[in-house]
């Protein structure tokens, strides 16, 4: 007979990771379902300075890696498998991966996001030969050069203040006339001399041949047209959740957030969102593992009373 766990948890960042972390200790069974490597987004993030307990920064990597290693000590496994499918309604949920079905008591969805593309055209065709979504990732290959990034959020000044100190040349491209990242990031944003501000403009269109060469922008009260030369186009305008697995089971927005109320508790018993899916205000990685922590107090409660009566 297959082991059911008492913990399935699908998605190996912080809030998948301190779920675990809380589960195990609390002496149930957990196994972390992990497509790729450890961290989500976090493990993409070049430096994370808004982190308690780390005065200097810490790489997210390296922060992935130490929850990793904080749940695996009190038992809590990992499967580096890629969901296919789930059956979330009953006592025993069923999760089929590349390698196998895994069974469980409780499954915890911690999938988290990923990057809302622009719909241009070839833009999938770009990615990897100068069309990017994620600076720390990629930003090394443009060592020297003329990049472009588009967005107006954290995440996207971020990208530019982290590419400024690579690259010749930066343009920050927003649909509006003003940024809507927070303050602690604007001053040495404007300080940066290699940054150029492409204001209320949008990106029409891709100009490449085998590798992208620059973007054509509309400014939005003008109408004028303008060619950007660039070697490489980062692109930071929010992002899409990993639900697509759990529509027709699970609530969803509009969006496709996971609805789950402060408890990290879905509509289906034993089934809980954490991390960057579900429906909130704030996703940060601290809020993550927030709500990894709620979920398996929540889950403990479950599994002793309800399933055990």
């Amino acid at each position: 007979m297959p082991q059911v766990y008492d913990v399935l948890v699908i998605g190996g960042g912080p809030g998948g990771y301190t779920a675990a972390l809380y589960a195990a200790r609390a002496n149930l069974s957990v196994m972390v379902l992990e497509k790729l490597t450890p961290g989500g987004q976090m493990g993409t993030t070049d430096v994370i300075d808004n982190y308690p307990g780390f005065p200097e920064g810490v790489g997210g990597f390296e922060l992935a890696l130490q929850m990793q290693k904080g749940a695996q000590r009190f038992g809590a496994q990992t499967q580096l498998s890629e969901v296919i499918s789930v059956e979330l309604g009953g006592t025993v949920k069923q999760v089929r991966t590349q390698d196998g079905t895994y069974q469980a008591r409780t499954v915890v969805l911690a999938s988290g996001a990923h990057p809302r593309e622009l719909g241009l055209s070839g833009e999938q065709e770009l990615r990897g030969r100068g069309v990017s979504y994620c600076a720390t990732c990629d930003g090394m290959f443009y060592r020297g050069k003329t990049v472009a990034v588009v967005g107006g959020g954290n995440t996207a000044v971020s990208d530019v203040l982290y590419l400024s100190r690579l690259c010749q040349k930066v343009y920050l491209i927003h649909r509006r006339d003003q940024l809507r990242a927070s303050k602690v990031y604007l001053d040495p944003l404007q300080q940066a001399e290699n940054v150029e501000f492409v204001w209320d403009s949008q990106v029409q269109k891709l100009l490449y041949g085998d590798m992208l060469t620059g973007v054509q922008v509309r400014h939005k009260k003008t109408g004028e047209l303008r060619e950007i030369p660039c070697d490489g186009l980062f692109v930071a305008v929010g992002h899409v959740p990993n639900t697509e697995l759990y529509q027709g089971q699970v609530e969803l927005d509009q969006a496709g957030y996971v609805l789950a109320d402060e408890t990290t508790q879905t509509n289906l018993p034993g089934v809980f969102a954490v991390g960057d899916l579900r429906k909130k205000p704030l996703r940060q990685v601290i809020t993550a593992a927030s709500d990894g922590a709620v979920a398996a107090h929540f889950i403990e409660e479950y599994v002793s009373t309800t399933l055990q009566g």
